[in-house]
């Protein structure tokens, strides 16, 4: 009888972990305000501070191998966790054990020299993550090659762009043997043929065995290469456990806290331009009964309202509409024109709609752009830019990767002379 195994110990324990920070309240800035506040009575010894937790009686087990994904608004303590975890805070209360060799992105130029070259920073960091003189030369070729700065890694630091910062930084952290990678949305800058190397290059460390922690508001990351998610709210864990699942939480808690009364949101201080011969008066969405609302699911109907009034005749004003990802990626921008759609010379009020009759968008939060252009010549009469937002929320399709569901089928064949085999239940466009 084989004997069993050992369950394997976590990489990373933390245990009733808490951290708070003080922050001073109401500092005079003026000799009036000094005045003032020094004919206040004080009220204990700690005046004009508090404290703001931000982890609170945290427990967290983070085993060999795995790639764990942690989400949560901004100030829900996720930065301040993987500073715990890499050492560079200490906690206030509670025990923290990590073994193995940490390799940490936090923030772009965080461990950089500004007067210091790309090559001097790279000795630098990998010196101070406790590699020799020798294993740095080992890899100090595939760190420049990777991060393709070519020449530029013998300019100081200071004259990077922070997309530069980033190739860099990215660089060193995962080409310097880490037993844990952390990684905090620095994924998030930089160009997109670059950011798609690192996520590959995420996959090649996953598969050999790295530990990989990733903090990212983009949950199309998370799910794509996260096996475990936490989410993390005022400080404590909301809610642990396989991707997906509290992805999907998450999503639905922002969702719920965002509406505004069933209707459209419009985003404040947005920007405009235009001319003014026409002017959009109201944009709204519809769903298929009719009525306004901000919240659908993969394949509901879906129609963009657009209302306007023409103050003057404008002939054959052309109308378009933009849609976005929160995170920017531009989903389609359709116009009335090149759908062929002849309006005449326009006066006065009057609306149109831009109808979906299957929404094939994935869960996620969505902003939209909506313009009167003229069709002769290239400028806008009204632009209102991504100065809408409305979400798709899940339930809709069991798809999670990506942008859009397809309209599609699966079929399997055995054989040449098989009939067909269909999935049992699928979503499906039609």
């Amino acid at each position: 009888m084989i004997p069993d195994q050992p369950a394997p110990e976590p990489v990373v324990r933390l245990q009733n972990v808490r951290k708070a920070f003080r922050l001073k309240e109401n500092q005079p800035s003026t000799l009036l305000e000094q005045v003032i506040q020094l004919a206040k009575p004080r009220r204990g010894k700690h005046h004009g501070h508090r404290n703001l937790q931000a982890i609170g009686g945290l427990n967290l087990d983070i085993m060999p191998g795995e790639t764990l994904g942690i989400l949560g608004r901004n100030g829900s303590g996720k930065s301040t966790l993987l500073k715990l975890i890499s050492r560079i805070l200490r906690p206030d209360e509670g025990r923290i054990e990590v073994r193995g060799r940490v390799s940490a992105l936090l923030e772009l130029g965080v461990g950089f020299h500004p007067d210091l070259t790309g090559r001097e920073n790279v000795y630098l960091n990998a010196a101070l993550l406790g590699l020799s003189h020798e294993e740095i030369e080992t890899h100090f070729d595939s760190v420049v090659a990777f991060s393709e700065l070519g020449e530029f890694i013998d300019v100081p630091v200071k004259y990077y762009s922070s997309g530069m910062y980033m190739r860099l930084g990215f660089s060193v952290a995962s080409h310097v043997d880490p037993d844990i990678l952390i990684v905090d949305e620095i994924l998030a800058v930089g160009d997109q043929t670059f950011q798609e190397k690192c996520i590959q290059h995420i996959h090649k460390l996953k598969h050999s065995g790295v530990t990989i922690i990733l903090v990212s508001h983009n949950v199309d990351m998370i799910r794509r290469l996260c096996s475990r998610a936490v989410w993390m709210e005022d400080g404590e864990m909301k809610a642990e456990g396989e991707t997906q699942e509290v992805v999907q939480r998450y999503l639905e808690h922002m969702f719920a806290m965002n509406l505004a009364g069933g209707r459209i949101r419009q985003k404040e201080g947005f920007e405009r331009w235009g001319t003014g011969e026409i002017e959009i008066t109201q944009v709204r969405l519809l769903n298929q009964r009719g009525e306004e609302q901000s919240r659908f699911r993969t394949g509901d109907p879906m129609t963009i309202e657009m209302n306007y009034e023409a103050y003057q005749p404008v002939e054959e004003p052309e109308f378009g509409i933009a849609i976005f990802r929160q995170d920017g990626t531009h989903i389609n921008g359709p116009n009335s024109r090149l759908a062929g759609l002849e309006v005449g010379t326009v006066t006065g009020q009057g609306l149109v709609r831009y109808e979906v009759e299957h929404l094939p968008l994935l869960p996620a939060r969505y902003e939209i752009t909506v313009a009167i252009h003229d069709s002769f010549r290239s400028h806008a009469y009204d632009s209102h830019k991504r100065a809408y937002t409305f979400d798709v929320v899940a339930g809709g399709t069991e798809e999670i990767h990506g942008l859009v569901a397809m309209p599609a089928t699966w079929q399997w064949l055995a054989g040449p002379d098989e009939q067909p085999r269909l999935p049992t239940s699928q979503y499906q466009v039609p």
